[in-house]
């Protein structure tokens, strides 16, 4: 299972108004269970696009990174694992 260490979240700015809802970008720390496949030794982060409309939340698209180096990982998330990381999202979005 993963947990979630630390966050930070941004405001996504949509300037023309062209999107629908509001846009957040996560960027949260995964401590990964050494055993799991997504394991990686300088650390797990997901750099996630939220859309929150109508007080629903959905993910628009993540990217797992290597903390330390900022590289893209070409690891997908389980379905679970996916809603596990939604959730946290939509309660840490801001008020």
């Amino acid at each position: 299972m993963l947990t979630f260490t630390s966050y930070t979240v941004e405001n996504v700015r949509d300037p023309f108004n062209i999107l629908s809802g509001k846009r957040y970008e996560f960027v949260v720390n995964i401590d990964v269970p050494e055993d799991d496949e997504l394991y990686v030794e300088n650390g797990v982060s997901a750099r996630v696009i939220v859309k929150v409309e109508e007080e629903q939340a959905s993910i628009v698209s993540y990217d797992l990174l290597e903390t330390s180096s900022g590289q893209l990982l070409d690891f997908d998330m389980e379905e679970d694992e996916e809603a596990a990381l939604l959730q946290f999202c939509s309660e840490h979005v801001p008020a």
